[in-house]
């Protein structure tokens, strides 16, 4: 079993920053990729940022300039500092892990619970 935890959501006003952090805990070997999706009421989930294995990193179109996602391999966390938030980005913003589990070798997919980001004035 692998546990996803989240911290580091609230309210912030137009404009302000929020950093979310993400740790990763459990029967963990490796971890592949490991980054944020969001989702707004009414919308379906979608990427923010992801990070792999040995650095690369995929953004949004929307967030990137914004958001930067770093990670530190020896934790296993990875953290999304969000900056010059709009309105729109508001929405459940939920850690995700692909994890390559001890002994038996296979990946498999991870969620945290989910922490609720509001940009409003």
């Amino acid at each position: 079993q692998v546990q996803l935890v989240e911290s580091g959501g609230g309210l912030v006003q137009p404009g302000g920053s929020l950093r979310l952090s993400c740790a990763a805990s459990g029967n963990i070997f490796r971890i592949v990729n490991m980054g944020w999706y969001r989702q707004a009421p009414g919308k379906q989930r979608d990427l923010v940022a992801e990070i792999t294995s040995d650095g690369s990193t995929n953004y949004a179109d929307s967030v990137k300039g914004r958001f930067t996602l770093s990670r530190d391999n020896a934790k296993n966390t990875v953290s999304l500092q969000m900056n010059s938030l709009k309105p729109e980005d508001t929405a459940v913003y939920t850690c995700n892990a692909a994890v390559q589990s001890r002994w038996l070798g296979s990946v498999t997919n991870y969620w945290g619970q989910g922490t609720q980001v509001t940009v409003s004035s």
